[in-house]
């Protein structure tokens, strides 16, 4: 068999049937691409855990063929497990655009020990690596630096979109490079992979201009008012126009939030946000203003926990407190599975006389995905052979893979993946060929662990079922109990009005245990023999299991 006939392999560890966690691998023969590693958010089944990342095993078990990591934008579903991800592949050389760069390397600065120097690369610059030949091409989505892929293999053209729509009037005035595509598509493309987030949304998107326009009318309307906006901290483009309204209106800024402060700092840095530094006002000297010169840019959009806007909402932010005079913007959508929590803090600010608009209220927000007429104008300039929808859930994918045959594209060479899977393309054919290791890793501050490893299993038993901690006493002289058992219980009764089923519990418990030599017996044994008693009579009373954690204790 030639070179040729062996084909490309795509494998996916995440990115596929979800939102978020974002990793491809490209693969030739003995040698594999990386095309990011990014991150998902825990869901409520989940206690204590920060952040979900890929299961990295296949990429370990290949370490030696692993030629680079290609960035297609800045965003945490993209970058967010990088860190992780560097930590078994120290050497590997990592490429992104110039804010891609300075968001990965403060990412790198907390973990520490990681040694990368990212490789920063501009739109149209190429880049050879082992057998591809790696084109960067800049695409519009709703932050800078965002790039598509266009990798040369032996078998052909790959084109991988990354997030991105068709924006014609983007902020910085740095369209989508719509001529490069055309370019890319004379010379033939094998296999394209697009960003299907909004496949099922007829229509184009509107621009982020749109935005602006918006704001700047709430600004004006609310001209006393004190502006509160919260909004992705990525969005740097948003950030921009609120910046520009802010200088317009004579209206000071504060950030606030740690991501908000951090970014800003980051893109001001390297020239992607341009603003007079005179109107940030650091927290502390905002009461030296009156509300109407005050524009507070905050974290918080999707109601996170302790965000600035929940801990505001909460009257927990130092300095800030939400009263009838403030005027609150969510400029951003509400991402699925974040309704209850955003609603929470939407009350609050209610209750404590807040103005609020939102998303579903004026024209607050702009997706950076494509909508249906985008995705077919990228199908028709590139005129891909096999197609491969990612970035979504299956109904997102599904729907992207109906508007390729609706097309015109042959069903036969459109594979819908699942996290897992590994496609083979060849010139004439595309079918799915196998599967690899994949599956998710829990982060805990800055410690991994296996999905339903034992921490979390003790953390969802404590959350559903409660904890009942048990301390025996005993002699060290003889090994005689000097007491009754001492019960605790936590998140399943409570002591106050069940003084008498307490009591029962330590009879019975007593009854068990009363016959127990603690200087011969194994103290593992009987610890074992107190949980299966306790956990029995706790199931008949209270139809509870809760975790149970027996304590011996020897005094003089």
């Amino acid at each position: 068999m030639n070179k040729q006939q062996n084909g490309i392999k795509l494998s996916f560890l995440g990115g596929v049937g979800e939102v978020g966690k974002n990793l491809m691998v490209l693969e030739y023969n003995n040698e594999m691409l990386v095309i990011d590693s990014g991150l998902a958010f825990p869901s409520d089944d989940m206690p204590g855990i920060d952040i979900v990342i890929p299961d990295f095993t296949y990429l370990i078990n290949n370490r030696q063929k692993i030629k680079a990591i290609l960035i297609t934008h800045g965003h945490e579903d993209h970058i967010g497990a990088l860190p992780y991800l560097l930590r078994e592949l120290p050497n590997v050389p990592v490429y992104a655009s110039k804010l891609s760069v300075a968001l990965i390397e403060n990412k790198l600065k907390e973990h520490k020990k990681i040694k990368c120097k990212p490789i920063c690369v501009k739109p149209k610059q190429v880049v050879k690596i082992g057998n591809f030949q790696v084109e960067f091409v800049k695409v519009t989505h709703s932050i800078s630096g965002s790039m598509a892929l266009a990798i040369t293999t032996p078998v052909g053209v790959y084109f991988h979109t990354g997030d991105f729509k068709i924006d014609y009037t983007p902020i910085d005035g740095d369209a989508m490079d719509m001529v490069r595509l055309a370019e890319i598509s004379r010379k033939g493309v094998l296999l394209l992979t697009a960003d299907s987030t909004n496949a099922e949304r007829p229509g184009f998107s509107m621009s982020e201009r749109k935005v602006g326009a918006t704001l700047d009318n709430l600004f004006v309307q609310n001209a006393s008012k004190r502006i509160i906006i919260a909004t992705f901290a990525s969005n740097v483009h948003r950030i921009q126009q609120i910046l520009n309204i802010c200088e317009k209106y004579n209206r000071k800024i504060v950030f606030t939030g740690r991501s908000m402060l951090n970014i800003c700092e980051t893109a001001a840095k390297i020239g992607e946000l341009n603003f007079n530094k005179e109107i940030v006002v650091d927290v502390n000297n905002m009461d030296k203003f009156e509300d109407s010169q005050i524009c507070i840019l905050c974290t918080g959009s999707q109601g996170e926990e302790n965000s600035a806007l929940t801990r505001m909402a909460n009257g927990e932010f130092n300095k800030i407190e939400i009263g009838s005079n403030d005027y609150v913007i969510f400029s951003s959508s509400v991402i699925p599975g974040n309704e209850k929590e955003i609603n929470n803090v939407i009350n609050l600010l209610y209750s404590k006389g807040a103005s609020i608009i939102y998303e579903s209220l004026a024209e607050v927000h702009v997706s950076g995905h494509a909508y249906q007429e985008e995705l077919k104008t990228i199908h028709t300039l590139l005129k891909p052979k096999f197609f491969v929808p990612v970035h979504g859930e299956y109904r997102h994918l599904k729907a992207h893979s109906n508007l390729a045959k609706d097309l015109g594209m042959n069903e036969r060479n459109i594979v819908i993946p699942e996290i897992g899977d590994t496609i083979t393309i060849n010139k004439n054919v595309i079918k799915k060929s196998g599967t690899v290791p994949s599956g998710i890793k829990l982060v805990d501050g800055y410690e991994v662990s296996e999905a339903g490893g034992i921490v979390q299993r003790d953390r969802m038993q404590l959350a559903e079922e409660g904890i009942c901690i048990v301390t025996i006493t005993i002699s060290a002289k003889n090994g005689s109990l000097t007491s009754k058992p001492d019960i605790l219980t936590r998140g399943f009764m409570t002591i106050k009005g069940n003084e008498e089923m307490l009591e029962e519990v330590k009879d019975v418990l007593l009854n068990q245990i009363i016959t127990a030599n603690f200087k011969t017996q194994d103290w593992s044994m009987i610890k074992g023999n107190v949980k299966k008693t306790l956990q029995t009579y706790f199931f008949k009373k209270c139809k509870r299991k809760p975790l149970i954690i027996p304590i011996i204790i020897e005094t003089n």
